[in-house]
């Protein structure tokens, strides 16, 4: 019999991508309304990936990712989401988003990233909101796509950025186990 236990807390990841780089100047303070204070910045990334949101949100696209610095639990995620669902409809223009924001978590062996799309990778986590795992990490290989990963989450400069912040987490994560 296995025995139920509390899962180790997550980082809180969240994209950014619009196509006006100074929209970010009035969301990121929401941003940190909802997630707290920010640990880890990207540089702006690139998104040439798909042109998937280009009708939407116009072209070129630019992605910004932050790790936040507060470990969440990883049953919070589904309500971060409707969050920052909430921040992207303050900013729609004739009901079309001007800004994207997709929270996830990273834990030592995983990326997730928060949808309300369903799919039969992604599991349903409450609040309308489905689980996608993006990404896993393999101690040999770092983290490893899977069939389904988004190719922005695939690219090099994510990846690269990813690891980063997965090393800033298992320091924080040694950390709070020894505060308690």
């Amino acid at each position: 019999m296995s025995l139920p236990k509390n899962p180790d807390p997550a980082k809180l990841v969240v994209s950014c991508f619009m196509n006006d780089k100074a929209c970010l100047e009035t969301v990121f303070p929401l941003l940190e309304d909802v997630c707290g204070p920010v640990d880890m910045i990207s540089q702006w990334l690139d998104f040439d990936y798909t042109d998937y949101y280009y009708k939407e949100m116009g072209a070129p696209l630019f992605r910004k990712v932050f790790a936040f610095k507060n470990l969440i639990a990883q049953d919070a995620l589904a309500r971060i989401k409707e969050r920052t669902n909430e921040i992207e409809s303050r900013f729609e223009i004739s009901g079309k988003r001007v800004v994207n924001i997709d929270p996830g978590y990273l834990v030592s062996s995983r990326f997730i990233l928060a949808t309300g799309k369903e799919y039969s990778h992604r599991i349903y986590i409450g609040h309308k909101i489905y689980a996608d795992l993006t990404l896993i990490y393999s101690k040999k290989e770092g983290f490893k796509t899977l069939e389904w990963t988004y190719p922005d989450y695939a690219s090099q400069s994510m990846l690269s950025f990813l690891s980063k912040i997965r090393d800033k987490y298992l320091l924080d994560l040694k950390a709070s186990k020894g505060k308690k």
